[in-house]
């Protein structure tokens, strides 16, 4: 995403369906990190396509909040996302992102396509939902807001925290450890018994 992070007045969907306070990382005290995965690559082709669709805004008083699908066709939003294995379930974060544009771009349905590396497909369909939109304008204040007074998020502790660029600055140091013997340390050989 291209963020004008001075720019406190556009909240980017994306910042706001992740964790908030990596969001305010990024715009505050950014660390780059490598973002070249499937997701990224076939979004961006998908966008550059006559499918894509153009990023659209929408008005949160004065504030604006700006998406962009993957794919726009016969008015249904399509978001496209890699996935290790085949979900029994969409991601939190992706179902908030696509309900998301539905509102934006005022459409009634949408669908998450998940495809792995040995090409199995998964598809969720989502009907908008008011309240969880809600949430998301809920989100883009705090942010806003956070932003201004220059105060980190809460912690919002996730799986993905452990591969988060940020780790460091949310939890503690990230260690070398060194591999200890228990045995050894104990006075015991490698079969159990003394020595």
């Amino acid at each position: 995403l291209d963020i004008d992070s001075e720019n406190l007045q556009t909240i980017h969907l994306q910042e706001v369906v992740q964790c908030l306070r990596r969001s305010y990382f990024d715009r505050i005290d950014p660390v780059e990190i490598e973002r070249r995965g499937f997701n990224e690559l076939l979004s961006g082709l998908l966008r550059k396509l006559e499918y894509g669709s153009d990023p659209k805004e929408f008005d949160i008083d004065d504030i604006k909040l700006k998406g962009q699908t993957d794919m726009l066709v016969d008015d249904v939003i399509m978001l496209f996302r890699s996935a290790q294995n085949e979900l029994e379930n969409p991601l939190s974060n992706d179902v908030l992102y696509l309900n998301a544009c539905l509102w934006i771009y005022d459409k009634t349905e949408g669908i998450i396509i998940y495809i792995t590396g040995d090409k199995k497909e998964t598809t969720f369909s989502l009907t908008r939902n008011k309240k969880m939109f809600e949430e998301v304008i809920r989100r883009v204040r705090v942010l806003n807001n956070l932003l201004k007074e220059q105060k980190a998020p809460i912690l919002e502790p996730s799986t993905e925290c452990s591969e988060c660029q940020y780790f460091e600055r949310c939890f503690m140091k990230k260690k070398n450890s060194k591999h200890v013997d228990i045995g050894e340390m104990l006075g015991i050989g490698k079969f159990g018994g003394k020595n």
